[in-house]
């Protein structure tokens, strides 16, 4: 069983009907009980790191979903649910993560460099992913696969080893990342047609 983390968060249907499609057996719960027992997990989101780490509060997930993530078993953390992995996020000032990777969320700057003044933020739309192929979560997906985003902000990671996937918008960013037994996702693979099904059994196949 792969579960869903309900923590009032937006697209958590569309999650489940993808993880359905490609016959994955998916539960959306928001009981820290099944996260704690569930075969693998998946935190997804969509808004604001702060409103959504207040809503794993609220429901008290946080203490489940590291737990889970120390237990080994395959987790995937979908856009804001890859943020929240993080020490810190630069949205709402310094807004603290679960701290379970080093690192900091940051805005999009793309006035660093007058060539980008066409790119608006938040990115929105469809984009390339850069890899190399090794990361079992892209097996089979080819190198400058378009995936869907719509973000305003990206994680860099203190350990830029855990990196399995960049993106260009105005400069390269973290689009993918992996450390031991945890996957994340900038992009949506629920909302990125066949290469998102792929990527999605690509985790659904590491479960237990």
């Amino acid at each position: 069983m792969i579960a869903i983390v309900d923590y009032g968060a937006g697209n958590l249907g569309s999650v489940e009907k993808a993880l359905r499609f490609i016959g994955a057996p998916a539960v959306v719960t928001d009981d820290p009980a099944t996260v704690l027992r569930t075969d693998a997990l998946v935190l997804p989101g969509v808004g604001a790191l702060g409103h959504c780490m207040e809503g794993l509060r609220r429901a008290g997930l946080v203490d489940a979903t590291r737990e889970f993530i120390r237990s080994g078993r395959p987790f995937l953390g979908i856009c804001i649910g890859m943020q929240m992995l993080f020490d810190t996020s630069e949205e709402g000032g310094q807004t603290a993560g679960l701290g379970v990777l080093k690192g900091v969320v940051r805005r999009f700057a793309l006035d660093r460099d007058p060539r980008n003044s066409g790119l608006k933020v938040p990115h929105m739309g469809w984009n390339g992913l850069i890899h190399d192929g090794t990361c079992p979560l892209l097996a089979g997906v080819p190198n400058g696969a378009m995936a869907y985003f719509v973000h305003s902000y990206y994680a860099e990671p203190e350990d830029t080893s855990v990196i399995v996937a960049t993106t260009q918008y105005g400069y390269p960013f973290c689009s993918a990342i992996r450390s031991g037994n945890v996957y994340a996702t900038q992009f949506h693979p629920e909302k990125s047609g066949k290469v998102g099904l792929a990527i999605l059994r690509n985790f659904v196949a590491l479960a237990p």
